[in-house]
């Protein structure tokens, strides 16, 4: 009687966490649909952008430090610097090898697209922003604001998406497919035309 209980509770342990296993990668798009349909986050993180009011200072919500604001995505995260990818566990990571807003060239930002663990996955909808979308970038108190231009998918092995540029633009890139993450999602945007201060 006893090893048939534990038999039955182990059975539904088992079925327990697979549910967890299977359910959580798709959480997010859930909710990604549901913000979509039922509250006006794209507007006030596009406002973010774009402020209504002509002498108000273009400020991130509960901005504390530097941020990336993409609209497309519902995004609104800090950016963290560190030598190494242990810095991807803390969210949005600025790759040392990259520029910074504020120096020009190729400012290059990494995340994970889902983990089990904190982050759960901050460019999770990357795959959600398209050419001619805004991004903006909240550094040192200054905004920048860039367009993209291309969204491609390429092998882990393209490192020159990370080299210096001429131009002043913004490249993000995660790992996709979701299910199977063996090449890297890569979103690259430009300055816009008067998008720094």
């Amino acid at each position: 009687m006893k090893l048939s209980r534990v038999n039955t509770l182990l059975m539904l342990a088992i079925i327990g966490i697979n549910a967890y296993i299977i359910v959580l990668p798709v959480m997010p798009a859930v909710v990604f649909w549901y913000k979509s349909r039922h509250s006006n986050t794209v507007a006030r993180l596009a406002e973010q952008l774009h402020p209504l009011s002509a002498g108000s200072k273009p400020t991130a919500p509960d901005a504390t430090g530097d941020r990336i604001v993409i609209p497309a995505m519902q995004l609104n995260q800090p950016i963290y610097q560190g030598p190494d990818a242990r810095t991807l566990n803390k969210g949005l990571w600025l790759r040392p090898a990259g520029s910074t807003p504020d120096k020009g060239s190729n400012t290059v930002i990494a995340g994970h697209r889902f983990t089990y663990t904190n982050p759960r996955g901050t460019l999770y909808f990357l795959n959600k922003v398209h050419t001619g979308d805004e991004i903006g970038v909240f550094w040192h108190d200054k905004k920048y604001l860039y367009r993209v231009v291309s969204n491609n998918v390429v092998p882990p092995t393209a490192t020159e998406i990370e080299s210096a540029t001429n131009a002043t633009q913004l490249t993000l890139y995660t790992c996709t497919p979701l299910w199977n993450p063996k090449d890297r999602l890569v979103v690259t945007a430009i300055l816009e035309p008067g998008g720094q201060p």
